[in-house]
C-alpha cells in the first residue's frame, strides 16, 4: 500500500457514510486518498457530496446492462483504473458476483445494519422488532462472496426500545455508523487492518468473530 492510499467508495443513495469518510479525510483522520465515487443510480445525493468535496463521481447505471456478470466487470474495469488500495461499500444496494469480489478480496469492506450473523440481507431493523430484540446494531466486514458473511471487523450495539419503530432504529443504528466505519477505514489505510485466510486481523492479532471488542 502506498504511503497515501487511494479509497474508492460505492454508493447507490444519500451517502451519509461517504460523507463521515470524507470529512474524516479533509480532517487528516484518514491519511488517504478519496480517488473516485461509484453509484448504480443517476439519482443518488451522494453523487453530489462527491462533487460538492472535488472528488470524481461516476454514476455506472446497471439498468444499462442486461447482465449482472456485464455490469460487474465494467464495475471492476472502472474501479480498477483508479488503483484502489481500498473499496468500500457505502449503501451500495447490490449483490456483487463472486468473480468481483474475489479481485478485490481482502480490500472491500462493507457496513451492514444488523449484528451478524443476525439479519442478513434486507429489512433488517423491522426483522430486529419483529422477532422482540432487546439490541441491534451493526457490524463492518470484510466481504466475501457469502452474502454479509464476510469476516467482521467491529459491531457496535444499540438499545431498541418499546416504542420503536423501524425508522427510529434505523435512525439510531445510523448514527453510529458515521463514526465506526471511517474508524475502520483509518484502520485499513493506516496498514493495521488486514485480512488473511478468511480471517480479519488488527495490529496483526486475529479478531473474534463478532470483531473488535469495544464493549
Amino acid at each position: 500500500m502506498s504511503t497515501q492510499p487511494n479509497i474508492c467508495v460505492m454508493i447507490s443513495g444519500n451517502g451519509s457514510n461517504l460523507q463521515a469518510i470524507i470529512d474524516w479525510v479533509e480532517a487528516g483522520k484518514i491519511n488517504a486518498k478519496i480517488a473516485c465515487v461509484i453509484s448504480n443510480r443517476p439519482d443518488a445525493y451522494g453523487l453530489e457530496r462527491a462533487r460538492e468535496a472535488g472528488i470524481e463521481a461516476i454514476c455506472l447505471d446497471h439498468k444499462d446492462f442486461a447482465e449482472r456478470e456485464a455490469y460487474d466487470q465494467e464495475l471492476m474495469a472502472t474501479l480498477d483504473s483508479f488503483q484502489p488500495d481500498c473499496v468500500v461499500l457505502a449503501g451500495f444496494m447490490r449483490i456483487l458476483t463472486s468473480e468481483f469480489v474475489e479481485h478485490f478480496s481482502g480490500r472491500l469492506l462493507n457496513i451492514h445494519p444488523s449484528l451478524l450473523p443476525k439479519y442478513k440481507g434486507l429489512n433488517t431493523h423491522q426483522r430486529a422488532l419483529d422477532n422482540g430484540d432487546d439490541e441491534h446494531g451493526l457490524s463492518v466486514h470484510f466481504v466475501t462472496p457469502e452474502l454479509d458473511g464476510g469476516p467482521v471487523i467491529i459491531q457496535c450495539k444499540v438499545p431498541v426500545f418499546d416504542d420503536d419503530d423501524a425508522d427510529a432504529l434505523a435512525q439510531r443504528v445510523q448514527e453510529q455508523e458515521r463514526s465506526i466505519y471511517p474508524l475502520v477505514v483509518h484502520w485499513f489505510c493506516s496498514g493495521r487492518l488486514t485480512m488473511n485466510n478468511n480471517k480479519a486481523l488488527l495490529d496483526g492479532k486475529v479478531l473474534p468473530d463478532n470483531g473488535y471488542a469495544n464493549d
